[in-house]
């Protein structure tokens, strides 16, 4: 089976959505959405689809995994990144993660939770660093957080192409 990468549509809002809020449940029960689930619906087909800044993984006509990317103020950031708990660990967020280094600017910043251990495992396996910690304050969940940087040098690393089997 083969997962490729392609800019997301208007119709994976619905999917989009799905996966962010499964993932959440899965690997972050200790950070309930700070949004009811048609909010984010909602806020997936009104704002985050239409930003340009969504690619999809898709394998046999399904969309397995999602993420946003923006570049703001002079940074390259990975807003959110959500692979269907059913294929993580099968390369689709090494695959995702390849994508956004090859299209952004360096460096690459991520937040992710202090909690979310595969996360941080995950990041830092593919030479992300942590450059800050929080206490949650500045998030919506309220929940400790850890800023994650990928440098210039690191890029190289990632280099992979846009089609994984899976």
């Amino acid at each position: 089976m083969r997962a490729t990468l392609r800019q997301a549509a208007a119709a994976d809002a619905p999917r989009v959505a799905q996966l962010l809020i499964d993932t959440r449940a899965a690997f972050m029960p200790y950070a309930p959405s700070a949004h009811r689930y048609d909010e984010l619906r909602a806020w997936a087909a009104s704002l985050l689809i239409p930003s340009d800044g969504v690619v999809v993984a898709e394998t046999q006509g399904s969309v397995i995994a999602a993420m946003h990317t923006e570049c703001k103020e002079g940074l390259s950031w990975i807003t959110q990144m959500a692979v269907d708990p059913a294929f993580v660990g099968r390369g689709i967020g090494s695959l995702l993660l390849a994508h956004a280094v090859r299209t952004l600017g360096s460096p690459v910043r991520v937040y992710t939770f202090q909690a979310n251990h595969g996360a941080r495992r995950f990041y830092e396996r593919h030479g992300f660093i942590p450059i800050d910690f929080t206490d949650g304050r500045a998030n919506a969940e309220r929940c400790p957080d850890v800023l994650y940087e990928l440098r210039a040098n690191e890029h190289q690393r990632l280099n992979q192409p846009e089609v994984q089997d899976v």
